[in-house]
């Protein structure tokens, strides 16, 4: 069994917003897999399944997010090595992907909750969406709307990450790496 877990914030203010990335694959994944909703209060997210693929959303706000996960976890036995974490990186270039499993958090509030309720041995896919001048903006940024030339290719990118989370289902992650890492945006369009 396969959990994948989008990072991001609930409530339509934010669904368009550099955060939001992750739930936007998983949104994407949920169509593709044509998963069927299985959400629960005590999920503190919405959770849908396809057949051994678990596809989650935590509505907890982003710094609660590994409440969520822990839950779904603890509740289906699946592996902490079966643990998919998609999230925006302001430390990548936007529209570049990284693979990688465990890690630091960046100052990532999704990705410290998530390393106190379960480890930081789970896989990441790693969405960069770029960073802002100064250290100070950094809330504002990630809390900020795509630019436009941005959500010109952003389903391509959300097309392209998609497509690695399945390969990650039934690849090796030095195969995934090789065949779905970018280094930015440009990767995609050539």
């Amino acid at each position: 069994m396969t959990l994948f877990v989008g990072l991001g914030n609930p409530g339509s203010q934010y669904e368009e917003t550099r955060h939001n990335i992750g739930f936007k694959v998983i949104d994407k994944l949920v169509d593709d897999f044509n998963a069927r909703d299985i959400s629960k209060t005590s999920f503190h997210g919405k959770l849908f399944r396809s057949s051994n693929s678990f596809f989650l959303k935590p509505t907890t706000y982003m710094n609660l997010s590994g409440k969520s996960v822990q839950a779904v976890k603890n509740f289906f036995k699946i592996e902490l090595e079966d643990v998919i974490v998609i999230h925006d990186d302001i430390d990548l270039p936007f529209g570049a992907v990284r693979f990688k499993r465990g890690g630091g958090h960046g100052g990532h509030n999704g990705l410290k909750s998530l390393d106190a309720a379960i480890t930081k041995e789970y896989l990441r896919v790693r969405v960069g969406v770029g960073k802002p001048e100064h250290k100070s903006q950094v809330a504002d940024y990630v809390l900020g709307n795509f630019l436009l030339e941005e959500q010109n290719v952003l389903n391509k990118l959300i097309a392209h990450v998609s497509q690695s989370c399945k390969s990650l289902v039934s690849e090796d992650l030095n195969h995934v790496k090789s065949s779905y890492s970018l280094k930015s945006i440009d990767g995609l369009t050539s």
